[in-house]
């Protein structure tokens, strides 16, 4: 069983984090150190804001980048997935003040499947200046190997896992690449649940920013 790290807190500022505008581009360019927080978000939600948070505390990112997938291969369930434009606007409302929070639309734009070695090979290309730092859950950790082409990832990118505290994670992600970990924050929040709260005629809130709940209620979403 591997334990996770804990390092200090970081001071928090103000800014406005938006979209993959031109802002945010300028922002990557002047970053030295980068994460990157993959997923549906649907919908974000604060344990995801708070976790993003944390990682950035700990392991002194300039910029968490929230990369929500069009498709995610590893979704492919049969649940109707909200549209990407929604799920967009939701995370776009939720990061803003946050000035070490953006939002890339890379992912939606390309359309189709969205695959991590694809995500990080155009952050390489893109940003040849930056080693990014990939977010992956203790679940999916488990899973890596399973990933399209996780060699390729581990190479590219410094994989991090978020775990629980006392989570049993392997020794390996892969062979020859060595488990980081960083202790996620106990939060029993999920999107799951807060879909099914909506549905459901019941309150969400404190478990999502005021902003997406004004855009659900707004929109009709998960209704």
């Amino acid at each position: 069983m591997r334990r996770c790290a804990k390092r200090p807190v970081l001071e928090e500022q103000t800014d406005d984090g938006r979209s993959m505008s031109d802002s945010t581009h300028l922002r990557l360019l002047a970053a030295r150190s980068i994460g990157l927080f993959g997923g549906t978000f649907d919908p974000v939600h604060l344990g995801h804001l708070l976790l993003a948070e944390c990682v950035a505390e700990v392991l002194a990112l300039d910029l968490m980048l929230f990369m929500p997938a069009y498709i995610p291969p590893h979704k492919r369930n049969g649940r109707t997935i909200t549209p990407a434009e929604h799920r967009l606007e939701m995370l776009l409302r939720a990061v803003q003040g946050n000035p070490r929070f953006a939002v890339s639309t890379r992912e939606i734009d390309a359309g189709g499947a969205s695959y991590t070695v694809e995500t990080v090979q155009w952050m390489r290309s893109a940003y040849p200046n930056v080693e990014p730092v990939l977010l992956i859950g203790g679940d999916s950790a488990r899973d890596f190997h399973t990933w399209h082409r996780p060699d390729e990832i581990a190479r590219l990118a410094r994989p991090v896992v978020v775990a629980r505290p006392g989570a049993e994670l392997p020794a390996e992600l892969i062979p020859g690449v060595a488990l980081e970990c960083v202790e996620a924050p106990l939060v029993d929040i999920s999107s799951t649940d807060i879909r099914e709260r909506i549905a459901g005629g019941r309150s969400v809130r404190y478990r999502l920013p005021e902003s997406v709940i004004d855009y659900i209620n707004q929109h009709g979403i998960y209704r």
